[in-house]
């Protein structure tokens, strides 16, 4: 199989996988992302207990892309504390702006590191990160405290 097939298949797969597609019930927080390049919406909302992802969900409409990078992060992140959370979101993003390319690094992100390769479709970035980028905002507003663990920042999150 070529890695372009791979790639579509596992797009696909996550695409459909509806595991946390899904309302969550009391989330601790909600948040609405919008990219309106491409009309995708994205609520994702996150149960939080004792510092730990203990559920998240996601609902809206989108592309293959944005709905398969969210179903990805959701599978990634539950059951992770919050600064670990922090950590893993801002390394996807600095895989999706280049700054990060190191295979052994990127394996972390499990599923996700398929979509390393976006980057090469500038019309699709956006749709890749709209899920990461509306859960970055929730972990930024729950607290403040930890984010000595951004090791990825940048100055240019909306060049994405």
């Amino acid at each position: 199989m070529d890695i372009k097939q791979l790639y579509t298949d596992i797009i696909l797969e996550y695409n459909q996988d509806l595991t946390n597609k899904r309302e969550l019930v009391s989330p601790t927080i909600k948040e609405h992302g919008h990219n309106p390049n491409c009309g995708d919406d994205i609520d994702v909302a996150i149960k939080v207990r004792e510092g730990m992802v203990e559920d998240i969900a996601y609902t809206g409409d989108g592309c293959a892309i944005s709905q398969a990078s969210t179903a990805m992060m959701a599978e990634l992140i539950k059951g992770k504390s919050l600064m670990e959370s922090r950590r893993l979101v801002q390394l996807f993003l600095a895989m999706i702006r280049g700054q990060v390319t190191d295979v052994n690094i990127l394996e972390e992100l499990e599923a996700a590191y398929t979509l390393k390769d976006i980057a090469k479709m500038p019309v699709r970035v956006k749709c890749a990160v709209l899920g990461w980028h509306t859960l970055e905002l929730i972990l930024n507003q729950l607290s403040d405290e930890d984010k000595s663990c951004l090791l990825y920042t940048s100055d240019a999150a909306d060049e994405l």
